[in-house]
């Protein structure tokens, strides 16, 4: 039996304005997430793939159609969802823990409970030992590491993901590809994952969703039907990742050859 739909676009449009000239972004988007479930989206650079986070942030509202959560209609800012976007946006004056714990602390829950979370979280994502260092004294990675663990703390059920380990370099990006999948493994969470990378879509997802050139459409959903758990450094060798790697690459190259950047 299905797990039930969490999240679901139905028929989305969105259209933004830029100096009085109107820009479709997404266009007839219909979309069900279901609960427990991790989907990557990907696609050609402005098809509306950060759009669809925003959407179901609540922090946008569509043009045309509507995205429900839980069987009801978004209206305002949906607090049922962590969102790590593409910036880790660290507040530079606050500690790694005090990063960490900075949404708990907007929430009022009391000091004895938030240093015990802040700790625990801090172990978890393997910062051990630099809870009193600032941002600017970080690498890359542990930066990502230290948003993570703040996205994580509060506890959401559902995770927005926009590119979150783009930036960094290949070996890294693989060890954080490992601790998220351990993470999702442990708590079931429901994870809508933005990438351009078609090998982190693949090696995380339970399905891909690939849209095309804007205005953004969506041109194929493909079940990823890798065994899990995952071992992120080598199942991109298994016969069965390079045949859906084939597959969605095929539905991506069109776009490509048309001098959109992935």
């Amino acid at each position: 039996m299905p797990a039930p739909t969490l999240i679901e676009f139905n028929d989305v449009s969105k259209q933004f304005y830029r100096n009085s000239t109107a820009l479709l972004a997404c266009h007839h988007v219909s979309l069900e997430i279901e609960r427990g479930e991790f989907v990557a989206v990907i696609g050609p650079s402005g098809c509306g793939k950060t759009t669809l986070l925003n959407m179901s942030a609540g922090l946008m509202k569509p043009s045309a159609g509507g995205v429900q959560y839980d069987g009801e209609q978004i209206t305002g800012v949906n607090r049922r969802v962590g969102y790590m976007t593409q910036r880790d946006s660290l507040l530079p004056w606050r500690s790694v823990d005090a990063n960490i714990g900075v949404a708990l602390e907007i929430q009022g829950v009391d000091s004895q409970k938030r240093t015990q979370l802040v700790r625990e979280y801090v172990h978890m994502v393997g910062l051990d030992g630099f809870e009193k260092h600032y941002p600017a004294e970080l690498s890359g990675g542990m930066r990502k590491r230290v948003a993570l663990a703040r996205t994580l703390i509060y506890d959401p059920e559902t995770l927005l993901m926009d590119e979150p380990f783009g930036a960094l370099d290949a070996q890294l990006k693989l060890i954080l590809q490992g601790e998220l999948l351990k993470l999702w493994e442990r708590s079931h969470k429901t994870i809508l994952f933005v990438t351009h990378d078609l090998t982190e879509a693949i090696t995380l997802a339970d399905r891909v969703v690939v849209m095309s050139s804007r205005p953004g459409r969506i041109k194929l959903i493909q079940k990823v039907d890798l065994p899990r758990p995952r071992d992120v450094f080598k199942v991109r060798f298994t016969p069965r990742f390079g045949e859906l790697h084939e597959m969605l690459w095929s539905a991506l190259e069109e776009d490509i050859r048309h001098g959109e950047e992935v």
